[in-house]
């Protein structure tokens, strides 16, 4: 890979060996290789390897999500493994109430985890429902962000309704000092996305999910412009394999400038999920 400097992975999942993709998890004719991936899985070091494979210096990983396969035991010895490499996600259940509250606070203090996840695909509940409420504010007194997927889901349930954009509108007015990050590209409500960024300073937007090459042209024009600041790119692997993610950032993207493409491909994680200028 021929970047001038290394990528930040906004969204990385376990993947175990030995397993079968579940298609009413997600049909794997929309994500090439995703069985394969799979079904071979990979080890942490495996994981390590193949990131440095393809220039991914640092990686997001995400725990909560796969409770079969135990992704918080593999999530936290990621973390403790490499430090330097990793920092952890939790997807916090709102029926758990505060016990799905203080798990993330546990994982917030003792664990190195910078960032808490919520998916309405899982929940089946919109974001305004009330049970989120206390995910938000322990969010906002942690000071971490929060990412919350939109758009239509890829996995076969009826989840669209719940994961309208336009639920965010009155988060980010309730919670003004809460950062949240919009994730799995918003289609086909990405204008609204955009606008929304424009209303709310503290709203932003990752890329999970979606080739490089595939982000909606609202949101590359949006970045191109005022929004260079609130774009960052995460693979969701794997989902979407780092080679394809690197080379399609690297080659079939438009940028208006070089600072643009590192701070979609590295800057805007670092500051905004990892805490670091």
């Amino acid at each position: 890979m021929s970047l001038d400097f290394k990528l930040v992975d906004g969204w990385i999942n376990n993947t175990p060996k030995g397993s079968e993709w579940d298609e009413t998890a997600m049909p794997v004719k929309m994500f090439p290789g995703l069985a394969d991936r799979f079904k071979e899985g990979r080890t942490t070091d495996e994981l390590v390897a193949e990131m440095d494979e393809f220039g991914v210096e640092r990686g997001v990983v995400c725990a909560g999500w796969d409770l079969e396969h135990d992704d918080m035991g593999w999530a936290t010895n990621a973390l403790e493994r490499f430090p330097d490499r990793f920092v952890g996600s939790l997807m916090v259940d709102p029926f758990a109430g505060m016990a799905g509250v203080r798990q993330l606070e546990t994982c917030v203090k003792e664990h190195g985890f910078k960032m808490a996840r919520i998916a309405a695909l899982r929940t089946m509940i919109p974001y305004n429902d009330p049970r989120c409420y206390p995910l938000y504010a322990k969010c906002v007194e942690l000071d971490i962000p929060i990412s919350i997927n939109v758009g239509i889901p890829g996995p076969l349930v009826g989840a669209a309704k719940f994961q309208d954009p336009i639920n965010l509108d009155g988060i980010c007015a309730d919670f003004p000092e809460l950062k949240v990050i919009m994730a799995h590209g918003g289609d086909p409500w990405t204008e609204l996305c955009v606008k929304l960024m424009r209303k709310w300073k503290n709203l932003y937007y990752m890329t999970s999910a979606f080739t490089p090459k595939h982000v909606p042209k609202p949101i590359i024009d949006y970045m191109n412009g005022r929004g260079s600041d609130r774009i960052m790119w995460a693979s969701d692997y794997p989902l979407l394999g780092f080679d394809r993610c690197a080379g399609e950032i690297e080659n079939e993207m438009t940028f208006r400038d070089d600072e643009t493409l590192k701070k979609f491909g590295r800057d805007n994680a670092l500051r905004v999920i990892f805490g670091e200028s």
